[in-house]
Parts: C-alpha cells; structure tokens; sequence
C-alpha cells in the first residue's frame, strides 16, 4: 500500500507531504483547487511521461518521492529482488523517486539505485491501478472487453499458448507463401544452374588443376623450341668435334696444371677450371637425358591445348577468372543443392501448414471455451452489482462469438461484445447504444471492482469515476468503494457527499494564493472537519445549519453500518 507521498515544486505544489491510511480514503476540496495532483504526481512515481511543465514557476526541479509498503506484497518483493533493488535499510518498504529539470529531463530511482521509465512502470503495476475519470469510456473499446473478460478468467497459460501458436502458423506460412511466390524464379533459376553444373561436372576441373595445366599448356606450346635449344647446347658443349667447350676448358686446365709448379698463384684458376670441366660434362649429359625423355607425342599434345582452350572458353563464359573456376563450380552447385531442397521442402509443407493451422485452432477453441465460462459469470456478477446502484431492472449479457471467417490474431479469434438491457421489455443492445454517461459510470465502476477483486493490487485510485451520478445512487456507490477498502487501499476524488462520508479517511485539497504565487495544500479532516466539509459539499459556497444536520447525520448512518 501506499504510506506516504511527498512532493515538491510540482505544478502548483512548493511542498507538499501526506501520509495514507488503510482503507478508503476520501480526497475533496473546491473545483480547481488541485485534487487531481497527488494522482498525477503519482502517475509519474509509475512511469508516465513528464515535461518542464510539470515543475512549478520559478523553480529549477520537481522532485517526487513516494513511500510503498511491501507488506502482503510478494510480486512486488520478486520483482525488486530480482533486480537486486530491494532496501537493506527498510526491508519491508521500497522508495521511488522522480525528479524533474527545468529542461524537461527526468531522473528515476528506486530505493536510491537509478532505473529506467519502463522499470517504473513494471513495479509500479503491483503497487497501484489508476482508474481516471474517462475509464469507463474504454468499456465502450471491444479489445479492453476482451481484456477485461481475460483478467477476470486469469487464463493466463492460454492466452500465451494462443499467441505462440498463431506466431508459429503465421511463421510457416510466410515461409510457405514465399516459397510459392518465388517457384518460377527458382525453376528457372534452377535450370540455369543445372545446364552450368552438367557443363562443369563434364569438364571436371580439380582443384588447383588450371595451374597445373597452365605450366603444362607453356610446355607444350614451346616443345619444339626447347628441344632444339637443348640438343644445340649438348653439341656446343659437349660433342662438337671441331671444338666444344669441354675441350676448349680441358685444353687450358693441362697447360696451367703443368706451369702451376712454377707458380703457385695459379692454384685457384686451376681449381675453378677443373670443376667448371665437371660442371659442363655434368649439364651436357643432364641435357642429354632431357631429350631423351622430350615426348613430342601429338595425340597428349593435343590434349593439353584442347583442355586448355576449354578452360579459358568456360571461364569467359562464367565471367571468372580461370584460376577460379573451380571455387565458382562448387559455389553454383551449392546453390543448386539449396535451390533443390526448397523445392522439397515446398512439397511436404502444405502438411505443416495445415498442422500449424490445426494447432492454432485447439489452443483458440480451449481460449474461447474459457472465455465463455468466465464471460458468463462476470456478466452475472455486474449484473448483480448495478441492480445495487439503481438501475433494478438491468440485464448484463457478455457475448463470446467465434466467427469462422474471421481473421486469426494473437489473442484468438473470438469477438467479445458487452451488451445491456436497462429498461424492462428493452432489448439487449451494445453498451453504447443503450446507456446514458451516469449508467456508463456505474457499470465501468463495477467492472473495475469486481476486476480488482480478482487482480489484487495494494492500492486503487478513483479519480471522479462516480461523476454523472447523485442522490441514492451515489451512496450505493460510496457503499461499494467502502467494502472494496476493507480489502484494500482505496482512494477517491469525489465531490459527492454521499460518497465521501462513506471513506474511512477524508483529505481535504485547498488552494492558496497570494499576490505572487498559489499553492496546494492536502490537509487530513477531523471528524469535525469531515462534518463541515460533507455540508459544504452539501449545501454549496453556504454552509447552513441544516447542512451541518444532514451532514452529521450522513456520517452517522455510515459510521452505524
């Protein structure tokens, strides 16, 4: 619940500090006087938006702290230690803070630790539910019905089952139209690469075979060249009868071998000269065999072109380079391998299609049957509570209807529609045909309640949700908002009498004003002040004796029940 809330330089708060009881809590004051501020403040210790608005004339922030108790509160414990957020200080107890700039920057705390917009928001739906003045107005919207309907049944694994069965239909499906809208690119897509992989599957290109086949192709190409040099350099070194230059050198090696005796400088040349004699007798018979073995076969020739040719013509016509002819044959063919399987997998999904489909109909068909039961008795039970608050002769019906056609979503296909009939012999209608504002407020105000009952939040706030009602009306009113503060926290802006005298509590909202500036001020009420305000609100701007008597007698006949 909340315990206390403290506010400062807030729209036309300078300082503001209130402290909240158990119960039901009446929050009254004059027109204009601000009563919706504290709501508002609250509003921003939950996350709303906030503006440089927002802080007074002529400060530089707003700050707001506002002081929950974790008593009986066990989500909201799990949330704030999950997120390691919890007070060592005050362990039943969690503090939030918003401040404001001038500038219109905000800042968030929880228990001192900074957090972010969305965290507020996220804790502050265990702490307390707002019910603004247009909040019945949502009634009137066919997805809060339904949300409604969803809340009261707490169907919570259903309604998640739903969704990702729908996501999961929604996901084959699209892959399933894709696959449709793409097979003609993809069979022709197909026949393309089939014709190039066939085309290279017969060449048949190893890997790293081009360079390979390149320094063959060169070979081949100046056979006969090379071969003619060869055989020249073995008769010029070697076997030239008039004079070769293994001769020529062994004919200087016997001279120097023979005048090296008589100087010994000549040792080196000598050495040099018989070495290169081995060197050139070594290369001349290495030359020799390499004729020899020289094939000059025209058949393997041929080949070697012939491939050759073919994968220079392949590469043009694949636009690669040769060299990478073989990566692109093992990138085409892997497409074609993948092309292949989509066109499997487009047989055999036409079954998982209708599967999903199948899937999502049993989770929707168990949803509606539970929205049904649930829908039944909510009705019954709003039913019963605005035969309470004088409308006698309603009739509250909830239809659930599934319509076959309709389009599949992720909350099912159910088509949830409130309907009422206020008047005996009248007809049931949609809401927004058959009532008038003050029976709207009457049943959005017991929906809401029967549908706190079943959500239990710590604290609720009504913000003038009894407007467009009075009289005995407004007391059945009161009287509910009394028995719901048994069971929780109620606050109410009111500026009705009879629902006021019904709070445990009473807060009394005054605006003072002087010549520069104008402050709110919330003041708890007496019994005493309680009496003086009930006849104001009464009587009006004169309070009159008989005021003051009916006023007296108001509190007396709640404090009696």
């Amino acid at each position: 619940m909340l315990v206390h809330l403290s506010v400062k330089n807030f729209a036309i708060v300078k300082q503001l500090s209130v402290s909240f009881e158990q119960g039901m809590t009446a929050i009254t004051g004059e027109t204009g006087a601000g009563k919706s501020i504290a709501i508002d403040a609250l509003s921003l210790c939950l996350g709303a938006r906030a503006d440089a608005n927002a802080v007074r004339s002529g400060a530089e922030k707003a700050e707001i702290v506002a002081h929950f108790s974790l008593t009986d509160n066990q989500p909201a414990i799990n949330w704030l230690d999950e997120l390691e957020l919890l007070s060592e200080e005050v362990a039943d107890g969690c503090f939030i803070r918003r401040v404001i700039s001038r500038e219109g920057r905000s800042k968030a705390f929880i228990n001192g630790s900074p957090v972010s917009l969305q965290q507020l928001k996220q804790l502050g739906q265990y702490f307390i539910s707002i019910h603004g003045q247009n909040a019945h107005l949502q009634l009137l919207k066919e997805d809060h019905q339904r949300h409604l309907v969803d809340s009261f049944a707490k169907h919570d694994g259903l309604l998640v089952a739903v969704k990702q069965a729908y996501r999961d239909w929604q996901s084959i499906t699209s892959e399933f139209s894709r696959l449709q809208s793409e097979a003609q690119t993809r069979i022709d897509r197909q026949q393309l690469l089939a014709y190039q992989v066939a085309e290279l599957d017969e060449f048949g290109l190893a890997e790293d075979e081009f360079a390979e086949l390149e320094v063959e192709h060169k070979r081949v190409s100046n056979s006969q060249a090379l071969l003619e040099e060869a055989q020249h350099s073995v008769f010029t070194l070697y076997e030239n009868d008039e004079g070769n230059a293994l001769a020529m050198i062994q004919s200087a090696l016997d001279g120097l071998e023979q005048l090296q005796e008589n100087d010994a400088n000549l040792t080196p040349v000598v050495s040099m000269l018989s070495e290169a004699s081995i060197q050139i007798e070594e290369a001349a018979k290495e030359l020799r065999r390499y004729c020899d073995r020289f094939d000059l076969d025209p058949e393997a020739m041929q080949e070697i072109e012939a491939r050759f040719a073919k994968a220079m013509e392949l590469s043009r016509k694949h636009m690669v380079a040769p060299e990478d002819l073989y990566s692109h044959h093992q990138t085409i063919l892997t497409e074609l391998n993948a092309l292949q399987a989509d066109e499997s997998k487009l047989e055999g999904m036409q079954q998982q299609v209708d599967d999903a489909w199948s899937h999502y109909c049993t989770q929707a068909t168990q949803l509606s049957e539970s929205r049904l039961v649930a829908a039944k008795t909510l009705a019954s039970q709003v039913e019963k509570q605005i035969k309470q608050m004088n409308m006698p002769h309603a009739i509250v019906s909830i239809d659930v209807t599934q319509r076959e056609e309709a389009r599949p979503t992720p909350s099912g296909v159910d088509e949830i529609s409130f309907k009422v009939s206020t008047n005996p012999g009248q007809g049931l209608e949609k809401l927004e045909k058959v009532v008038s504002g003050g029976e709207l407020s009457r049943i959005g105000l017991a929906v809401q309640v029967i549908a706190q009952d079943s959500q239990v939040t710590p604290t609720m706030i009504f913000d003038e949700v009894d407007a467009g009602i009075s009289g005995p009306t407004a007391s059945i009113v009161g009287n509910l908002l009394r028995q719901l503060g048994r069971k929780s926290q109620v606050m109410c802006v009111t500026h009705l009498p009879q629902v006021a005298a019904q709070a445990h509590n009473q807060l009394f909202v005054t605006k003072v004003s002087t010549e520069n500036q104008t402050e709110t001020r919330i003041l708890p009420l007496t019994k005493q002040d309680r009496i003086d305000e009930l006849a104001r609100l009464l009587a009006g701007d004169k309070v009159t004796d008989s005021a003051l008597a009916n006023a007296r007698e108001l509190l007396k006949s709640v404090e009696s029940n």
